[in-house]
């Protein structure tokens, strides 16, 4: 069995499809065959038992009047009439009352078991019975003779099974006969239907054959009895499919019918299909696939030529990139996976002190020994596993002995399967630039110090003095109750507390210490948040705050915690536009690190990219001239380097950091985030200290006021 499978895939595909249709027909021809016979034959034998019935029947009704007289005679001739008359009759019987014999229609003398072999119930109105002879097997029908609701005897019919039965085998040889007939018509039909198909199909088979060959000018599809343009009377010589008479037009991209579709084959198919140009030239499957032949055909002519061009401008572009990169100054080479060079460029040759061509295929670690570049062949291994390209600086020395400062930039080479081939790596000299960027470096920290020291008295400590020394004085003058002396007594404080900031920056270049304690945290920014809302407000600025509610304690200093949040909180408020902006303020506590976070978010017009990281320098503002001196920032960098902590700034500010809710009804720029942490007063394994038990402000910790 297991060699069928293996001769029929062997077989011509027009023998296939001969094989198919005719076991097909075959299989319908039996199934319909075997079908209609046993119906007919059911047919034939329920026919058959309804006549009987009847015929059973009407005896009964001729009998009852000469029962009932005891006329014999009319009863024998009644009998020998009904089985003169109706051939497949066997016999018919009648029995009295008592089930005894009144006058049968056998020759030969009554059957004796018969007269008892087919009794009719009491209150049944008919019986029939199968009843084999041994010679035939006859169907025997009983019904009561009844007169006038009393059963008087009983009329019996035989009627032969055998003869129905020959009618039904007749039946069944002309069905027989009529399969036959129509299988070998089927088969007939079916050899042309396949000797047709397959011719076509080997034309298509040739077609493939000249095609692998090389051959791509053939054509198996038939030529169109009219073209598009004569059934379309069209006149539009710029169209594509105008003149083509190798291409069908729905197989064209760009044709200007006016119910086409511009996208390109299969995508225009749908509107294609309802053209008219479509409905008189498509043909079936087979044609469709000829034409899809001569299509793909015509598409494999164009996209070699374009192959060969392209070839063309890579050969071109290889030989301009190779001259690019041998007078680049950059040192260039790309390693395989097996750590072996498959490309350098002249400056590289130069700095290893090799040839580039000596260099094709030498290993990395002949070139860059562990004492030249230690990390080089980890990092190869490591690009080349992970995928992660390396960003570096190094102190190499080259083949002349001289120590260099590159910048080294590592990445993979990944294949058309984004599969790692290689590492390229690009470096480029930077011992110049090191060597001025030290100097710049160091000449900007020694500015920064001398502005610090020298600026902050001068800026600051005169109109200082002048601002306490004036509201102690309008103290004096004014009842103490009053609220004049009560914002009076708030601008005393804070020019002492601004006092206290200039001598801190002055103590800071000296190496000064601060005043530190224990202090909550969330208070330290409320106080200045209620101080500061109401003047914010005036600028149309709204002020959110989202406090960590376990309230927590750290070791600082509170006032130059205070000046911090001041001077955020003033910048957020200087970037806003005309319109105001939105502030919001959260702090969230880290039990894990010991530490607590304040971040400062803001909608105003951020920071530029290039001045984020200067923002903290001494002096660097981007404010006009007299509006600021450029050392809140650098003294706010300064105090929360004293307690230990970071500042961080953000510009533009990420999405999510305000909610879309809060943004709906405010202006909005860029935005800037500062992002203040600092540690907690203990960490020594102990739950972190909160202010609970202490006084907390008035406002809660998450307000929209």
């Amino acid at each position: 069995m297991s060699s069928l499978p293996f001769a029929f895939s062997r077989m011509r595909f027009r023998n296939k499809l001969n094989l198919g249709i005719t076991l097909i027909v075959m299989f319908t021809s039996i199934l319909l065959a075997t079908f209609v016979t046993r119906l007919s034959a059911d047919a034939l034998l329920q026919e058959s038992k309804r006549r009987g019935q009847v015929l059973a029947g009407n005896l009964a009704l001729r009998a009852a009047d000469p029962m009932l007289s005891l006329d014999l005679l009319v009863l024998k001739n009644i009998v020998d009439e009904l089985h003169t008359v109706d051939e497949d009759i066997a016999y018919a019987f009648i029995l009295d009352d008592h089930n005894r014999i009144l006058v049968h229609s056998f020759n030969y003398g009554f059957p004796v078991e018969l007269r008892l072999a087919n009794l009719v119930k009491y209150g049944e109105n008919r019986s029939v019975r199968l009843i084999d002879t041994g010679k035939e097997r006859i169907y025997d029908f009983a019904v009561p003779v009844i007169v006038a609701k009393h059963t008087v005897g009983t009329a019996r019919i035989g009627l032969s099974r055998t003869k129905a039965q020959a009618v039904v085998q007749g039946l069944i040889f002309t069905i027989s006969g009529l399969t036959g007939i129509a299988l070998l018509v089927g088969i007939v039909i079916s050899t042309q239907f396949a000797r047709r198909i397959s011719s076509r199909l080997g034309q298509l088979r040739e077609h493939a054959e000249d095609m692998v060959r090389g051959n791509l000018d053939l054509r198996t599809g038939k030529n169109l009895t009219r073209n598009c343009w004569e059934i379309q009377n069209c006149t539009g010589h710029d169209c594509p499919a105008y003149g083509d008479t190798e291409r069908r037009c729905w197989y064209l991209a760009g044709t200007m019918c006016a119910n086409c579709n511009p996208e390109d084959y299969p995508g225009k198919m749908d509107n294609c299909r309802d053209c008219p140009v479509f409905i008189e030239n498509a043909g079936d499957e087979i044609q469709e696939l000829s034409e899809t032949f001569d299509v793909m055909a015509l598409s494999l002519r164009k996209h070699i030529d374009d192959l060969q061009n392209a070839q063309k401008d890579l050969t071109r572009q290889q030989e301009l990139m190779r001259t690019i990169l041998s007078v680049s100054p950059d040192h260039v080479s790309l390693v395989d996976r097996d750590l072996r060079y498959l490309a350098v460029n002249t400056a590289f040759a130069r700095f290893v002190g090799l040839s580039e061509n000596d260099l094709i295929g030498m290993p990395e670690s002949m070139v860059f020994s562990g004492d030249a570049d230690p990390t080089r062949r980890n990092e190869t291994l490591s690009i080349l596993s992970t995928g992660m390209p390396v960003n570096r600086e190094a102190f190499i020395t080259s083949a002349s002995g001289t120590k260099r400062w590159l910048h080294i930039l590592r990445v993979p080479v990944h294949d058309e399967r984004q599969r790692i081939i290689g590492v390229l790596t690009t470096a480029r000299d930077i011992t110049d630039l090191k060597s001025y960027q030290d100097q710049l470096i160091h000449s900007q920290k020694m500015e920064s110090v001398g502005k610090l020291a020298g600026g902050v008295a001068h800026e600051i400590n005169t109109p200082l003095g002048i601002i306490l020394g004036y509201a102690q004085l309008l103290q004096e003058d004014v009842p103490e109750e009053s609220q004049i002396h009560s914002d009076l007594a708030i601008i005393e404080k804070q020019a002492k507390f601004c006092r206290k900031i200039v001598a801190d920056l002055l103590g800071f270049s000296r190496q000064t210490g601060s005043e530190k304690k224990e202090m909550c945290f969330n208070n330290s920014i409320m106080e200045v948040v209620q101080l500061i809302r109401h003047a914010f407000k005036l600028d149309n600025v709204e002020i959110i705050t989202d406090l960590d509610d376990r309230f927590p304690i750290i070791f600082g200093d509170p006032e130059k915690l205070k000046q911090v949040w001041i001077n955020l909180l003033s910048n957020a408020t200087e970037a806003m536009e005309e319109g105001g902006g939105l502030i919001r303020i959260v702090t969230r506590l880290d039990v894990k690190s010991f530490t607590i976070t304040a971040m400062f978010m803001d909608t105003g017009s951020g920071i530029r990219p290039e001045n984020l990281s200067t923002i903290f320098d001494p002096f660097f503002s981007t404010k006009p001239v007299g509006k600021g001196t450029g050392l809140g920032l650098s003294v706010s960098f300064g105090i929360i380097e004293d307690h230990q902590g970071t500042i961080e700034v953000l510009s533009p500010l990420p999405e999510g950091m305000i909610e879309k809710g809060q943004l709906e009804s405010v202006p909005r720029g860029p935005g800037t985030a500062f992002i203040v942490t600092l540690p907690l007063e203990s960490s020594d394994g102990e739950a972190p200290k909160t202010c609970h038990d202490k006084n907390r402000p008035a406002e809660a910790t998450n307000d929209t006021e």
